[in-house]
This record gives C-alpha cells, structure tokens and sequence, in this order.
C-alpha cells in the first residue's frame, strides 16, 4: 500500500522510527520516506543507516505547525510518533510535556488536514488508559484529538486513528537495556520498583509491523490495540540475572503498578479479533461506518461489558524461553 506514495513519521529518529523506517524500505517502494524530528545528531546518524533514494530528512518540532505543513506537503499517510515519553520527567516539566504532547499532536492534526494527508495513525500508550501520570493523560487527550479530527475532516479523503500498546522491549525509555548495561559493567544487584509490577511487552519489530497493519485495517476512528503478552519485572531481572540480589526501589513518580490498555468503562465500544482489539469512537460521527468489520475485511465481536484489558489479568505471559530470546536480541 506504500508503493509508490509518500510517508512522513514524525519522532522518525527514535527506536520505533527506525523499525519503521526499516520495515517500509524492506517491503516496499515509497516515493519519499520522510523522517521529522527536531534532533539533527539523530538525523545525521540515522542518515548514515538508511541512505536510500527515497529518505528525506527534515529538522523539525510537532510544536511548529508551520514547519509540518511544509513537510507534509504532498504526503499521502503519517505517523506521529513524536512525543515526550518519560513519566518522571513529564511528572517535573509539566508543560514541556503539554507543549509537545498535546499542542504537537493539534499541529500534526491541523497540518494534515491543510495538506491533504489521507491516513494518519497517532502513537498512544497504555498509560494514556486510566492515567495517572501527566504522561498518560496527556496521550489520552491526544487520543481524544486524533479520534475527533474525523469529526472536522469535511469532505476531505482522510482518517485518523490510533494505536495503543505497552512497553517497548530493547527501546531506549526501556527497563531491559538498564538491566543489560548493570550487568555488564559488573553490578551485583539489580533495581526492581515494586515485586508486584507487571507490564505489557511488545518488540519494537511488532509495534512497527502493527502499525502498518493498522493502516490496512482503518476506517478513521478507532484506537487498535494488540494482544500482546504481560511480564513481571521480577522475573525480567532474574532472567538477566538469576544470582542477582534485588533492591527494591519504590514505585517513581506517577507510576503504576499494573498497566491497563482498555479499561472496563470503554469495554461497551470495544471488538475483539483474532490478534487485536479496536475501540471504536464512542461519538458515531461516521453514522454509517461498522467497526465490527475491518476495512480489509477482518471481522471481529463486541466484548462483554465490563471486559478490561490490564497487565495483571492478561491470559498471555512470556515465559523464561521466551524472555531470554528477547534479551538474546538486545
């Protein structure tokens, strides 16, 4: 579906930029690749690794909406992907986290509704389902927004949606390269928060294909998350290390103990299919659209009321193996 069309993600030099930006020049031709982002090391960097004819690089921030509109010109789908992503940090900086998660994610709406962009999918977050923290409520509001565009589209040939999933294995916001970089340098003991957290896990392999995937699915509207697997950071850590002592730590700032990616107040709008969920809007501003069935066709069924989806409940767990295969890619 990329052939021959022009794709922008902004954040595009972060973990998941990267996965992306690999999986869309593995598997297709694109006219132009665009990745956005305000980090020019980054950009050099990821310049060295993917060179291709159809790269551009373009320097910018989510904050500038007039920069958007000049580099989604003639764009035909977007990732926004761009947002600051660390609880704590969020938690301290309140309104730098505002600034970019919410205003960034209201440019990237009004450029590509100025330009012509005709899918758009917004990165979200488990956090951004019954938050918390400042992090996750601002996603929440940017979810909202991302989902309402459809309201104000006209009679534009564009859709907004959006995808939820949990923590990124290997990414750099990621427990895992901690616990890796601890032991290499000879440590002892290992910090684990609270022995009762659990965290949904996806590969940043996953992520970016469910992204793509996504795009084949979307009407304009829902949210789409994944069937992915829970873990205890406990049995992360000893995975890594099974001699090492534990220190407990404490739960930082904002933080939860158990993460939920649909809660069971949004269970009345939600479907279920063979390997994700959609939440579908809870205004119908489509009127027609039926989000039990995909636009590729996909069927699925609507959930019990009362259905949540959190990691604490999850009917999914990786195992010893499987954790140490994930850590065997670090």
């Amino acid at each position: 579906m990329f052939n021959d069309k022009s794709v922008l993600i902004t954040g595009g030099t972060g973990s998941f930029g990267r996965a992306f930006v690999k999986k869309i020049l593995d598997r297709y031709a694109p006219k132009r690749l665009i990745v956005y982002s305000r980090d020019e090391q980054k950009h050099y960097e990821m310049s060295r690794v993917f060179d291709a004819k159809a790269m551009r690089y373009f320097v910018g921030d989510v904050r500038d909406r007039d920069r958007l509109c000049r580099a989604m010109e003639g764009v035909d789908y977007c990732v926004h992907a761009a947002a600051m992503k660390h609880v704590p940090i969020a938690e301290y900086n309140p309104m730098e986290c505002v600034k970019t998660n919410i205003n960034g994610a209201q440019n990237v709406i009004d450029a590509a509704l100025l330009t012509g962009v005709k899918r758009i999918i917004a990165l979200s977050t488990d956090k951004a389902a019954v938050p918390i923290n400042l992090y996750g409520a601002t996603k929440l509001v940017s979810d909202k927004l991302f989902i309402g565009a459809n309201n104000i589209k006209g009679a534009r040939d564009c859709g907004f949606s959006a995808v939820r999933y949990g923590n990124v294995f290997g990414s750099k916001g990621s427990v895992a390269p901690l616990f890796k970089r601890l032991i290499a340098n000879g440590a002892a003991s290992l910090p684990i928060t609270d022995e009762r957290m659990t965290r949904f896990w996806i590969t940043l392999d996953q992520g970016a294909e469910f992204v793509i995937k996504s795009f084949e699915r979307m009407r304009g509207g829902e949210i789409f998350v994944p069937k992915i697997p829970s873990m205890k950071i406990v049995d992360l850590a000893r995975a890594f290390a099974p001699n090492a002592k534990l220190d407990i730590v404490g739960v930082r700032p904002g933080e939860k103990l158990h993460e939920t990616m649909i809660s069971s107040d949004d269970s009345r709008n939600v479907y279920e299919f063979d390997d994700f969920f959609t939440i579908a809007p809870a205004i119908d501003f489509s009127k027609k659209a039926d989000f039990s069935i995909a636009i590729n066709g996909e069927k699925g069924k609507r959930v019990v009321e009362g259905f949540e989806y959190a990691s604490d409940k999850n009917d999914r767990w990786l195992t010893s193996e499987e954790l140490l295969a994930l850590i065997a890619q670090l």
